[in-house]
């Protein structure tokens, strides 16, 4: 019985994780979303619908093989907020 309950607890905890939302870009101001990557140097956006991704401040918040691609969304106040960088693998670059 115990163990019963135990795992309710722990799928119960684990669904009200997954059912956090991220703030949107789409439905803020420009400076607000600029304001968060800055604040907290890596954060998932919502970027419209059912789109995210990882903004961050700089490079530190790469992994070691990642280099800085600039990051622009839409904002309730402009179509081209430019809100941080994404992290993206230097080997693309190589590749193009």
């Amino acid at each position: 019985m115990k163990a019963i309950v135990l795992m309710l607890a722990l799928l119960l905890n684990a669904g009200m994780a997954a059912a956090q939302t991220r703030p949107s870009t789409v439905s803020r101001p420009c400076a607000a979303s600029q304001r968060d990557v800055q604040v907290n140097g890596a954060i998932v956006l919502g970027t419209g619908g059912y789109t995210y991704d990882r903004f961050v401040r700089d490079r530190s918040f790469c992994e070691f093989d990642e280099g800085l691609d600039p990051a622009f969304v839409p904002s309730r106040d402009s179509q081209t907020c430019f809100v941080g960088y994404r992290c993206k693998s230097q080997s693309r670059w190589f590749n193009d």
